[in-house]
């Protein structure tokens, strides 16, 4: 966990595809705009309700495990790719094939 604009908050990742990370992110109420990728970021008051509905609490080294073991890691330049097209609309195109969407 981390602060940041006074709240602490956390990643949120599934170990199964990206279509469960959305579902769950969906019913917790967060906003697509906390999807970077591979991950959601929460905070702290989200997190707990996240737990609360099932979602299990891991260390960071078991969150990028389970993230790899899952093929759903972001490599730093799947992750730069992203980020253009996110913030300028253009990038390579080459994150879905290379993720199996």
């Amino acid at each position: 966990m981390w602060t940041h604009r006074d709240y602490l908050w956390c990643h949120m990742v599934s170990d199964t595809s990206l279509d469960e990370l959305h579902e769950f992110a969906a019913l917790l109420g967060v906003p697509q705009r906390g999807f970077h990728g591979d991950h959601y970021d929460l905070p702290a008051h989200v997190r707990e309700v996240a737990v609360e509905l099932g979602a299990c609490e891991v260390t960071s080294r078991e969150l990028v495990a389970r993230l790899s073991g899952a093929g759903l890691r972001m490599t730093a330049a799947m992750r730069r790719d992203y980020q253009m097209v996110v913030e300028y609309g253009q990038g390579s195109g080459s994150l879905s094939s290379e993720r199996g969407q």
